[in-house]
């Protein structure tokens, strides 16, 4: 057992068989109060991404998560999302779609417009990058409030995908955003409060 505030070491060969010591994610999450305005507390996941112990564990523990509900591919939502959908679609052996904002893809889109608190957004998907048919599971970083999530949803539906599920790093868990969301949900780290 390593001694406390020490890493578990993921050589190969624990990889391959499977070993994995249980490491507490939040220990790896920033608090940074009033970002990127007052009152808010945000969840800034980069000291995570930068432990190479606790990301590997972090896309190891999402990809057991999402292996359930058999993907033939995931999408990650601009733009934390695909920090998190690309390595876990690499560790399941699938491929990965990019969900992003309105003119950042080329080539011909399918977009979906949705409202916000304050006025509306779009997300767009590229053309034929999913197929009918197709089981996805949809990542981000985050659950909040849930309306981008919805929307993604929404949008892998007008292109005739299943949508299995979708999967997060973090939920804040008072903003109730997973009741939004038709189809089941996980996430690594729950916040109360």
């Amino acid at each position: 057992m390593p001694a406390r505030g020490a890493s578990p070491s993921f050589g190969r060969s624990a990889r391959r068989e499977g070993k994995h010591h249980a490491m507490n994610l939040k220990d790896h999450i920033r608090h940074v109060p009033d970002f990127p305005k007052k009152g808010i507390l945000f969840y800034d996941i980069s000291t995570l991404l930068a432990h190479k112990d606790a990301w590997r564990y972090a896309v190891t523990q999402l990809a057991a998560a999402i292996k359930p509900f058999k993907p033939t591919v995931l999408a990650g939502i601009e733009s934390r999302g695909f920090l998190v959908a690309a390595p876990a679609a690499l560790e399941l052996g699938l491929g990965f779609v990019m969900l992003r904002k309105k003119g950042k893809l080329p080539g011909e889109t399918i977009r979906y417009t949705y409202s916000l608190e304050y006025g509306t957004d779009t997300i767009e998907v590229q053309e034929n990058a999913v197929k009918p048919g197709d089981t996805v599971v949809v990542l981000d970083d985050l659950l909040a409030t849930g309306g981008t999530m919805a929307a993604a949803i929404h949008l892998l539906r007008l292109v005739k995908a299943n949508v299995a599920a979708c999967s997060f790093l973090i939920e804040l868990t008072f903003l109730k955003g997973r009741e939004k969301l038709a189809v089941p949900v996980t996430s690594l780290m729950r916040y109360d409060s």
